[in-house]
């Protein structure tokens, strides 16, 4: 596992693959990296790498206490291109990591070639998500993660695949427990604040692939209409008997979607000029 100090943090990554063409995954809260595991086996002999980097106060990635806003994050994933000498890359992201994914659209477009949101919605937080998010960063402080992630997992992971998939019920449970709470709620406090990014979607002219499970539990399907409908040439998936962790839960449909779309995306990782 592979660590980086970049801007004031030390960021631990996977590194999967090889070739110039290159994918960034960006995790969602509160997760790590390893959520990405089960896409490792598609960047074997592919031609492209893969990168799943830990984000700042999520697992062996700094923790950083008070509030983490989505152009922070957003900084440190194109820090982490920059020093691995990568120009263009797909950045795919799930939940809040969608939103990074958004974020990083709107502050870096030129760097981008294609886009996976899964899981994930592109407006501004309401003023009651706003008391939300900040009243759950307060509790996460004071109780720690464990209630928090039992009371989360059936939004987390649809009912039905709990039961089914324990497995994965598992692992999600096991990532939610594991996170800092620091770090935990100063994403909170950060993403309170999130921008709309209806504007950039609607701006976006890159191909762009939208999947989203029925059962998710925060992302709606007028939300998956509605990004299909922003991005121009879009594909949207839209997975039965799923929640919001379609690539855990439906891992080899994922997988087979996502190659598909990798398929088609015309990129160059050229590297970045000395």
């Amino acid at each position: 596992m592979p660590k980086m100090k970049l801007n004031g943090i030390d960021i631990a990554y996977d590194d999967v693959g090889t070739g110039e063409n290159v994918i960034i995954f960006v995790h969602g809260h509160p997760f790590d990296r390893s959520m990405w595991t089960p896409q490792h086996r598609l960047f074997v002999n592919s031609g492209w790498r893969a990168l799943m980097p830990d984000l700042r106060g999520y697992g062996e990635t700094t923790v950083v206490d008070g509030k983490t806003g989505l152009d922070s994050f957003a900084r440190d994933i194109v820090a982490l291109a920059n020093s691995l000498q990568i120009n263009k890359f797909v950045i795919a992201g799930l939940s809040m990591g969608g939103q990074i994914a958004m974020e990083i659209c709107r502050m870096f477009p030129k760097r981008i070639c294609g886009v996976v949101l899964a899981a994930t919605t592109p407006q501004a937080e309401t003023e009651n998500g706003k008391v939300s998010r900040n009243m759950m960063a307060d509790r996460l402080l004071e109780e720690g993660m464990s209630a928090y992630a039992e009371e989360v997992l059936p939004k987390m992971v649809a009912p039905s695949n709990i039961a089914a998939q324990p497995a994965v019920a598992k692992k999600v449970l096991d990532m939610m427990r594991a996170a800092h709470p620091i770090g935990g709620a100063a994403a909170l406090r950060g993403r309170a604040e999130r921008p709309d990014y209806v504007g950039t979607l609607r701006t976006l002219n890159i191909p762009a692939l939208i999947v989203v499970g029925d059962q998710d539990g925060f992302t709606t399907r007028a939300d998956a209409e509605l990004m299909r409908n922003l991005i121009a040439g879009s594909e949207l998936i839209w997975m039965n008997g799923v929640g919001h962790m379609p690539n855990l839960e439906r891992e080899i449909e994922f997988n087979a979607a996502l190659e598909a779309f990798l398929a088609s995306v015309p990129v160059s990782g050229a590297k970045v000029e000395a």
